[in-house]
């Protein structure tokens, strides 16, 4: 009778104790064992589970669907413009088999790597093995596997990629379609390190290059893309209604002033968000809170001189974070011990100022004891797998109330959650940014779409010290037309994009006075050129990161204007023998 070989790894074989490395050769040598090279992939195998064809659109869905389609024949990027809660995934998908079933691949771009994990799950359910995942998170072997996949055209190669920004540098064979979701995301446009480029452009350009199409969707569209819609450069279509006609979430101003006087002290857990939250875990329903700062408290500060532990190497001030009793910049990652007392009054008192999720986390314990609570924020999903063990771990009802920073505003979907918390939204508005109020309604609107996505009406509460301002307002209604005819009037005023091009040189140095100084030359000779269009040289609000001084230029190109001959002449500038001694970093659309 036959028999069957049997595999087994060099190294499990090893590892048993039972043979040593000379004892195997030996075995070798004499033809008891044989040795063969296996490749053995890293990656997992999935097998779909249902049908494309069990996806049932509603009647509204068919109707968006049919036009992005009409308008592709038309555009070769269309924006899908839909309410959160809408369904435009679920149109993705439909559209996504049409491409494979021409013997194409899709790439659909997301803006966070959280992100990822639910429509994963979503996508390999009906497209199984075809579906590829690509982000920083990955092994370099495992990227190598991922881009093999992807490069070849064998009937195991991904079909279907799924990525962060990065992916849009895979070695596509076949590319038809191109779907980038929540395109007005921040998070496309890559800053640190160099190359700068903003992925949903980018993506546009690969498009053209492959002669495939580009669908970008969104609930809050950049007014930069929305104002290409009404040019006509792009296809428009519009979804206003949510899947199974859901109502929109019922928005609720908490006056944090008027709280904060009846309780006599400073808090950011008002009595409605309370009582809210109560009635939510008495009905076995899911609460996302949002606070967008990491950490435990912003900051420690001396009760008699208010002295600030800062970063040594740059110019903020130092989060505390309790879990490894630590204080922590941000922006290079020094730390250092908490300090027993003082540095300059020697006094043993250290208070903590602000409020960070961690804090957050903390005291909602206290509050709710019963209650599983958890938080998503960069500290808590530093390891490869503990995104999706803590957003399946609230898919499954395992966490009742969820802590986020902007990560829970990005498109995420949870059957269950029926309140979502703002607690504090005046962060987001007074930001030196021409983007700010635009910024603010699209996460505050993202956000409190999370809420009542499913089977009935959810409700948010923001929370701020400013309930009149007008942001709020736009946001209770839905109102996304007004924000983009009222950015569009205060951009023309002001020559802001889409008006023109942005391009901003930042310059660094080790000193302050050498910095100023050549900032200013550099300055001078930019006027020469770009006539009433250079704003500064200025300090950013943070004017100090890893021992570098910075300051800001920034060019307003005129539209009319040639970028390439403006950029030449830029070049031609900062290469003066005079500027030698400076970092120039040059960023063009640097937002």
């Amino acid at each position: 009778q036959q028999q069957k070989d049997v595999f087994i790894r060099k190294s499990e074989l090893l590892s048993s104790e039972r043979i040593n490395e000379s004892q195997l050769q030996a075995l070798l040598k004499k033809g008891i064992l044989e040795k063969h090279d296996k490749t053995l992939s890293r990656l997992k195998v999935y097998e779909p589970e249902k049908e494309i064809s069990e996806i049932v659109l509603s009647p509204e869905q068919e109707t968006a669907m049919q036009s992005i389609k009409n308008q592709f024949h038309k555009n070769n990027t269309v924006l899908f413009h839909g309410v959160t809660g809408s369904g435009k995934t679920e149109i993705y998908m439909k559209l996504i088999q049409e491409v494979l079933e021409e013997g194409k691949q899709v790439l659909y771009l997301l803006p966070e790597i959280a992100l990822t994990t639910q429509i994963i799950h979503r996508l390999r359910t009906y497209f199984g093995n075809k579906v590829g995942v690509y982000h920083s998170r990955f092994s370099e072997f495992e990227r190598v596997e991922i881009w093999q996949h992807v490069s070849d055209k064998t009937s195991d190669s991904y079909r279907v990629i799924i990525g962060a920004r990065s992916a849009l540098f895979l070695p596509f064979n076949n590319l038809g379609l191109i779907i980038v979701d929540e395109e007005h995301d921040m998070s496309y446009k890559q800053f640190e390190p160099s190359p700068h480029y903003q992925a949903r452009d980018s993506a546009i350009v690969l498009a053209k290059l492959h002669e495939a199409k580009t669908l970008l969707g969104s609930a809050t569209p950049a007014i930069e893309t929305y104002n290409n819609t009404a040019r006509g450069k792009y296809g428009l279509v519009s979804l206003y209604q949510r899947y199974g006609g859901v109502e929109l979430p019922n928005i609720k101003i908490v006056d944090l002033r008027k709280e904060n006087r009846k309780k006599q002290n400073y808090t950011l857990y008002s009595k409605p968000l309370l009582e809210s939250i109560t009635q939510a875990l008495a009905k076995k329903e899911q609460i996302i809170l949002f606070q967008n700062r990491r950490g435990f408290s912003v900051h420690l500060e001396c009760g008699l001189c208010n002295y600030i532990p800062t970063c040594k190497h740059c110019d903020v001030t130092l989060t505390y974070h309790k879990k490894n009793n630590e204080l922590r910049c941000h922006y290079c990652g020094y730390k250092e011990a908490v300090p027993q007392k003082c540095d300059l009054c020697q006094n043993p008192h250290m208070e903590m100022r602000g409020i960070g999720t961690e804090k957050v986390e903390e005291e909602l314990q206290l509050f709710f004891p019963q209650a599983k609570i958890a938080r998503l924020d960069y500290d808590s999903t530093r390891s490869k797998s503990a995104y999706q063990q803590i957003i399946s771990n609230f898919e499954n009802r395992k966490i009742d109330i969820l802590v986020g920073t902007q990560m829970v505003t990005k498109g995420l979907d949870f059957d269950n959650v029926s309140t979502v918390g703002i607690l504090n939204a005046d962060n987001m508005l007074y930001y030196p940014d021409f983007r700010s109020f635009e910024r603010a309604f699209q996460m505050l609107s993202q956000v409190s779409g999370r809420a009542g996505r499913k089977n009935k009406q959810g409700q948010v509460l923001i929370q701020t010290f400013n309930p009149h301002h007008p942001i709020f307002q736009l946001v209770i209604c839905n109102d996304y037309q007004t924000l983009f005819h009222k950015s569009m009037i205060e951009r023309k005023q002001f020559t802001y994009p889409p008006f023109c091009r942005l391009i901003k040189i930042t310059l660094k140095h080790k000193k302050q006075e050498t910095l100023d100084k050549l900032a200013k030359m550099l300055a001078v000779e930019f006027k020469k050129v770009f006539l009433g269009s250079v704003l500064g040289p200025e300090y950013p609000p943070i004017m100090k990161i890893k021992n570098l001084y910075q300051k800001d230029i920034i060019l307003k190109i005129n539209l009319s204007k040639s970028l390439v001959s403006s950029k030449n002449i830029i070049k031609k500038i900062i290469s003066l023998p005079v500027f030698k001694s400076i970092q120039i970093h040059l960023d063009v659309d640097p937002y």
